[in-house]
């Protein structure tokens, strides 16, 4: 249902240790659809694994795994995964992460395996402020990829704030164009997260 539609999911976090956070997207709604008006589509369990410090190092990897409960309007399939590997350098003042996703519905087994891959080239103006291209892919089964043209490939372009001091927020904006006739044409997104470790500063 994302064809003219407007999707809200706030996404908890929790610092488990210093290499790994889990997560949870709850929930998934849209407010308003053309096709289905005001839904709640389902929520997501995410447990992500980093290298510690990642921030210090030109290398740096992880693995992200999502594990979601969907109603049928907003995925075919009700419970669905996604395996994101995480592949990065810091070459200041750019960044250059890759993440080779693969998404499975539990239907075909190891043959049904989906390849959405995703990439992000960022330049930072400073610790606070940067500009970014993202790119997201959607290839279709691992043993036989989609045509291009039912193919998702979608390019981004962002801008990221990080600090504290409008009120504790860090934000993510940006717009999305899709390529192909199987992408969506044009997205937006506007994201808002708070480090609740983190007091905002003084004026």
């Amino acid at each position: 249902i994302a064809n003219h539609s407007y999707q809200v999911t706030a996404e908890w976090a929790y610092g488990v240790t210093p290499w790994m956070e889990q997560g949870l997207y709850l929930p998934v709604s849209s407010p308003y659809s053309t096709n289905y008006g005001s839904t709640i589509d389902g929520f997501k369990i995410r447990e992500l694994f980093v290298r510690p410090n990642a921030h210090e190092d030109k290398f740096f990897y992880g693995v992200n795994f999502e594990f979601s409960v969907n109603r049928s309007y907003w995925e075919s399939r009700t419970i669905s995964s996604e395996i994101r590997p995480i592949l990065g350098l810091h070459l200041h003042p750019c960044d250059f992460i890759y993440n080779p996703i693969v998404d499975t519905d539990y239907t075909g087994g190891l043959g049904n395996l989906q390849y959405n891959p995703s990439g992000r080239v960022a330049y930072n103006f400073n610790d606070r402020w940067a500009v970014a291209a993202e790119e997201y892919d959607g290839f279709g089964p691992l043993h036989g990829f989609l045509p291009v043209s039912e193919q998702f490939h979608e390019v981004w372009a962002t801008m990221d704030y990080s600090g504290t001091k409008f009120l504790g927020l860090s934000v993510e904006s940006g717009i999305g164009y899709g390529l192909t006739a199987g992408s969506d044409k044009w997205t937006l997104k506007w994201m808002l997260s708070r480090d609740f470790n983190v007091h905002p500063r003084r004026p």
